[in-house]
């Protein structure tokens, strides 16, 4: 369980403390109040939390690449994601800036981990939906792919939307348009390294999808947060 303290803003909750429940949490069928992040810090989370939790990699010094669809910077019409400009063309941006870095890190630390600063480096695909992101961390001693594998299919045990893959099978197609997240991890104990990998769709699993999902979990019918999103969205 992750639980995390927030003040209430506005008139009706200034100066109330409330106990908020991350999306990820057991507890959020009987949570008040519920917190999401958005799609890079979902994809990027969950990729690492499996390494991570498994045992598999050293918390400190990991390195994320993450690729997104046009939709990843919304609905607004600029000349940088017009067709003419990003058809053909793959690029990194906002280069050791990116908004939702320090999203990355607090998202891993309510997961439960002590990762603390990660270097996360954003690229724009030329299509317009889905994220794939990598992971990159140092492995731990005596660990291999064999342990990187079972890392990842013990993370998603008994959650529905979350699946594991083989690193090569972890990608876009199969995800978009739906809740689902594929996740798939190796390692090379001759160069001390581990990857993970996390693909989704970018409109649905974002806060979106994970919304939605908080929604039917506390809702009267709460049908283990599955209505609505079993299916695949347009």
């Amino acid at each position: 369980m992750v639980r995390v303290r927030a003040r209430a803003a506005g008139p009706a909750g200034e100066g109330l403390l409330l106990d908020a429940e991350a999306g990820a949490s057991s507890n959020v069928r009987d949570a008040q109040l519920v917190s999401n992040p958005g799609c890079y810090a979902t994809a990027a989370t969950l990729g690492a939390l499996a390494l991570l939790r498994g045992g598999v990699v050293e918390p400190s010094g990991l390195i994320i690449d993450a690729a997104s669809g046009t939709t990843g910077a919304g609905k607004k019409a600029t000349e940088d994601f017009s067709f003419s400009e990003v058809d053909g063309d793959f690029r990194a941006y906002r280069v050791l800036k990116h908004q939702h870095t320090p999203e990355i890190e607090r998202a891993l630390g309510l997961g439960g981990s002590d990762a603390g600063r990660v270097t996360f480096t954003p690229h724009l695909l030329p299509t317009r939906r889905g994220i794939l992101a990598t992971i990159y961390g140092r492995l731990r001693a005596g660990k291999t792919g064999a342990d990187a594998a079972a890392a990842v299919a013990a993370f998603v045990k008994d959650r529905p939307f979350l699946r594991a893959a083989k690193p090569e099978g972890v990608r876009l197609h199969p995800v978009v348009g739906t809740n689902r997240v594929l996740l798939g991890a190796d390692a090379d104990p001759e160069r001390g390294v581990a990857v993970g990998f996390a693909a989704l769709d970018n409109l649905v699993k974002g806060a979106a999808g994970a919304g939605r999902a908080d929604a039917t979990s506390c809702s009267a019918c709460r049908r283990h947060g599955l209505l609505g999103l079993s299916g695949s969205a347009p």
